[in-house]
């Protein structure tokens, strides 16, 4: 497959583009797997870029050879995501999203062998990740298991269903 693309880490410069990406994406790709009321009170929260991520080192992003961000996801150790939790060897996937454009196009993919990647050079062995409804079929797609269904604690005392899915060799 042909690339029109390329994969990079995120700087703290990519906060407004990576926001604009996700309000772009999650919206359109969401809206099949949640119900409007909720959806209208998860969006501001979830549309948002995370500059601690951003800052990461491990968070990345897909751009055009125009430099426009379609897709973005990444990795963390801690466990769950921003409870400082760290578990050896255990990496938490983080905030993907592709643009309803660039669709079936490997970005995802993509961007989940550089999280792959990178988190074997630094010990981990294992992902896990809390799925939006709508992601469980990407992430099968790419080795992860369904544990269980969750409900994410969000800000505003919110709470995502989600999926709790796990990977257990990172190769």
């Amino acid at each position: 497959m042909s690339h029109d693309f390329t994969i990079r880490a995120t700087t703290i410069a990519d906060l407004e583009a990576v926001t604009e990406l996700l309000a772009a994406s999650y919206p359109a790709l969401m809206a099949g797997s949640y119900d409007e009321p909720l959806l209208s009170q998860l969006l501001p929260v979830i549309c948002q870029a995370n500059p601690t991520l951003l800052l990461s080192g491990t968070f990345y992003v897909a751009q055009t050879d125009d430099a426009k961000l379609i897709a973005c996801g990444g990795w963390t150790p801690e466990r769950p995501p921003g409870t400082g939790d760290d578990q050896t060897g255990l990496g938490h996937i983080r905030h993907f999203a592709t643009h309803p454009k660039w669709l079936r196009r490997g970005l995802g993919r993509a961007i989940y062998e550089a999280c792959e990647a990178d988190a074997r050079l630094q010990g981990i062995i294992e992902f896990e990740c809390y799925s939006s409804l709508n992601a469980e079929p990407f992430y099968r797609s790419v080795g992860f298991r369904r544990v269980r269904e969750v409900l994410v604690p969000m800000p505003n005392g919110l709470r995502m269903p989600a999926v709790l899915m796990e990977h257990k060799q990172v190769t």
